[in-house]
């Protein structure tokens, strides 16, 4: 298991780094890169070139491993995805989080977990906690891919369905051909 590189950072983690490296390998292992300092989250949304960019704050919370984390994952099966998939951890990269939150969220109340999608550095939707513990995973991958295919034009999904369900243990299926493009 590969720990995260915490580098450049002026704020401490407020958790282990081992702790929680199961979390980050969840999303990490559908396609999502992480944005460790403030210089990753400008250079993955100060973009203008119309692609859309998914961005997740993980987080340790029940609600981030019951529904927010699965939701995504699932939706990332989706036949239409973003063209850029990117995560963050709520509580230890606090740097890139302020970053994220100061300059790309300014009137926004953000939370952990936290689900957006941007594009051109503007956020089109976005998913805060108190979206995220009120639904099931499965309707939170059915709000992503509604968005996914109106917004996006990528082709998905992020991972082959045989590599999900390896990932995931069968925890969630094979989605690929639940969720097909909306006309």
């Amino acid at each position: 298991m590969e720990i995260s590189n915490l580098t450049n950072t002026t704020q401490y983690p407020s958790y282990d780094a081992v702790t929680v490296q199961p979390m980050r390998d969840e999303l990490k292992s559908v396609g999502c890169k992480e944005l460790l300092t403030p210089e990753d989250v400008d250079k993955a949304l100060s973009r203008n070139d119309d692609k859309t960019v998914l961005v997740v704050i993980n987080s340790v919370c029940g609600c981030s491993a019951g529904s927010g984390r699965p939701g995504v994952m699932m939706a990332l099966q989706n036949i239409i995805i973003p063209n850029e998939l990117y995560t963050l951890f709520g509580g230890m990269e606090k740097d890139a989080i302020d970053r994220y939150r100061s300059k790309y969220l300014p009137n926004h109340q953000t939370s952990s977990p936290h689900i957006a999608l941007f594009k051109n550095g503007e956020p089109l939707a976005i998913f805060q906690r108190s979206d995220i513990e009120v639904h099931t995973a499965e309707n939170i991958a059915s709000e992503l891919i509604t968005l996914f295919n109106k917004e996006s034009n990528n082709t998905g999904p992020s991972i082959s369905a045989k590599d999900f369900e390896k990932v995931t243990q069968g925890k969630y299926g094979c989605y690929t051909d639940s969720f097909k493009k909306q006309e």
